[in-house]
């Protein structure tokens, strides 16, 4: 069986990694000229190890809580379990490896602008944009931006911070030997939601960069073709954190290939429900936050892939 995966992003990585793995033969094709994504928080539960045991090495910063910054009230999120603080391009270059490794064949430098022929299956692994989407003429997800930018300052804080928005947030991650801020909002919002933030608090970034975040499930009922991570839209509604779901989707791809329509029919019963909750909880706590803050309890412990366990 022939499969081509589209995009080399780090779920179609790991799709080819395991695939190869599995004996089948498989083809990435990879648009841009270089493994790594360079926009994205690199801010990930322990999963991350179970599923890429290799990564530990790439451990930056441990993190234990979260400390949202209502303008009234702030609320100290525990973690039931530890995230970690990595570099996600380092992450990629490490699943590219393995892939490779394993029987992969990546080529860069590949756009594709239509489905590829002769493959037995086709996975679109190929983004918030995906060409693999557009041409089974489905529609987009929601669509978010996220601006990204560095301050070089040594920081080892075990907790990040976040400010809330309207629709998104605001957030300081310490990784070790810099500090990294960014946003998530509504496109239109983003960029000046963010640039007033920092005027305000002072702050100088380096290596600013944004990105389009996918919000929604979407999946074809096609026995062929399907898709998975970012080109399914699937990042969680409170973070727009894509990295743990779209691993978890791939395993569930794994599991029933090479059955697409029991692979959509099993990431729907798992997700929906979940993405449904989170978005509901979104928006209790930013009603409660903005309106009556005080109705909050200052501290309390989620489960940080899916706020409950």
């Amino acid at each position: 069986m022939k499969i081509v995966i589209v995009g080399a992003g780090i779920t179609g990585l790991y799709l080819a990694w395991k695939l190869s793995e599995k004996g089948y033969q498989v083809t990435v094709f990879e648009k841009r000229e270089k493994i790594g994504k360079e926009v994205c928080s690199g801010l990930f539960s322990q999963r991350i190890l179970e599923f890429i045991p290799q990564s530990k090495n790439l451990i930056k910063n441990k993190i234990n809580y979260c400390l949202i910054r209502f303008q009234k009230r702030t609320l100290k999120i525990q973690f039931s379990s530890q995230f970690y603080v990595m570099n996600h391009n380092e992450l990629d270059s490490l699943v590219f490896d393995l892939a490779k490794k394993a029987g992969a064949k990546i080529i860069l430098k590949q756009p594709v602008n239509s489905t590829p022929e002769g493959f037995n299956r086709i996975i679109g692994c190929d983004g918030a944009l995906s060409q693999i989407r557009k041409g089974l003429g489905l529609k987009n997800p929601k669509f978010y931006l996220g601006i990204q930018g560095f301050l070089k300052k040594n920081d080892n804080s075990s907790y990040v911070e976040t400010w809330p928005t309207k629709n998104g947030f605001i957030w300081k991650i310490p990784r070790g030997k810099e500090i990294e801020w960014g946003i998530i909002e509504r496109a239109g919002e983003a960029k000046k939601l963010f640039n007033a933030f920092l005027k305000e608090k002072n702050i100088n970034l380096e290596k600013i960069k944004a990105a389009i975040v996918p919000q929604g499930l979407i999946l074809p009922f096609n026995s062929k073709i399907t898709l998975c991570g970012d080109a399914a839209g699937l990042t969680k509604p409170w973070s727009g954190g894509g990295v743990i779901w779209g691993i978890i989707t791939a395993n569930i791809l794994l599991k029933n290939f090479p059955d697409f329509l029991k692979y959509q029919k099993e990431v729907k019963k798992f997700f929906l429900p979940k993405i449904i909750f989170g978005n509901l909880a979104k928006k209790l706590v930013y009603f409660l936050g903005f309106n009556f803050p005080y109705f909050l309890p200052k501290n309390f412990q989620i489960e940080g892939d899916f706020l409950v366990g």
